[in-house]
């Protein structure tokens, strides 16, 4: 049987694109390798109605949902290949079995790269955080600390102290900031604590200590860290589909990539004019809705010779 969507990932905006699909009677198939990003978080955030629900809870309910759908199949597997068929596209399992459909949805998320600094990866999305709008709130009024010294780094330093007094700037080997920079940290009441960071560990269950190579220590609530996001995937290159400099799927206002008949949603993915994309579950469920919608239309206009009614 040929499906008319197959989602490669089961995340936020997998499962959204499969509802939506669903609900359409849509022949869809989701396979999920079940590694979503968000894991190691206790909670996610910024979500109407779910604010606060563990990763996998959301998980359980949306997977739940989207299973009423009978023209939906919820399948765990790696997807290790794809290529075009007559029909549109074949996936290739790790098991060697093969599947086709006539549409691809690319949601395999992201991985997070974090510096090479001890104790960070068994701390991250605890008390190792990126992302202020995502985890800010619940380490507010806590000493907290930032670590880089880059412009972003600076800026998040600065974003913070609308949340807490006790800001602390960690170059860690970086180039510290200007006098210019050290000024306007200063007026806004952020230290800078020079030394590179040999390693950060737990503090009980709601701080956390960094360890400089100079002996030194620094107690924080949280440290909020820069990870360098990568494809979890490399589907996306392999079918030819157009890049960014950071990795990124390049994707049309509709979801669409620069291969015919081939979209991503998620955070894997943004508008080449887009310089700056919010990650965030909800953004990420939202992508897939409208991502699942187009791909109807879509296949509504090659059945029946309709021109498409979006622009492109």
């Amino acid at each position: 049987m040929v499906r008319d969507v197959i989602v490669i990932g089961g995340g936020p905006a997998g499962l959204a694109a499969a509802q939506t699909l669903g609900r359409m009677r849509r022949r869809t198939l989701v396979l999920d390798s079940g590694e979503p990003r968000n894991a190691p978080s206790p909670a996610m955030h910024n979500f109407l109605s779910r604010d606060g629900t563990p990763p996998a809870e959301l998980r359980r309910i949306a997977r739940e949902e989207v299973g009423r759908y009978a023209s939906v199949e919820l399948r765990d597997g790696r997807v290790d290949a794809a290529q075009f068929v007559e029909e549109g596209f074949e996936v290739r399992l790790a098991d060697g079995e093969r599947i086709r459909a006539r549409r691809l949805l690319l949601a395999t998320g992201l991985a997070d790269e974090l510096p090479p600094i001890a104790g960070l990866r068994e701390l991250w999305g605890k008390r190792v955080l990126h992302c202020p709008y995502c985890h800010g709130h619940e380490v507010a009024d806590g000493p907290l600390a930032v670590l880089g010294s880059t412009a972003p780094r600076v800026r998040m330093a600065l974003l913070l102290t609308r949340l807490s007094k006790d800001i602390v700037l960690c170059p860690a080997g970086e180039d510290l900031p200007d006098a210019e920079t050290r000024a306007k940290l200063g007026r806004q009441g952020v230290r800078v604590r020079e030394g590179e960071v040999s390693a950060v560990e737990a503090l009980g269950e709601d701080s956390v200590r960094l360890r400089f190579a100079d002996g030194g220590v620094l107690e924080r609530r949280a440290l909020f860290v820069q990870s360098r996001p990568v494809q979890r995937s490399s589907l996306a290159a392999e079918l030819g589909c157009d890049l960014l400099e950071d990795g990124s799927v390049v994707v049309d206002e509709a979801y669409r990539t620069t291969v015919a008949g081939v979209y991503a949603a998620g955070d894997m993915a943004r508008r080449a004019t887009l310089h700056w994309a919010a990650s965030s579950v909800i953004v990420a469920a939202a992508g897939g809705a409208t991502a699942a919608a187009v791909i109807d239309q879509d296949l509504l206009s090659a059945d029946l010779g309709l021109p498409l009614p979006f622009a492109g």
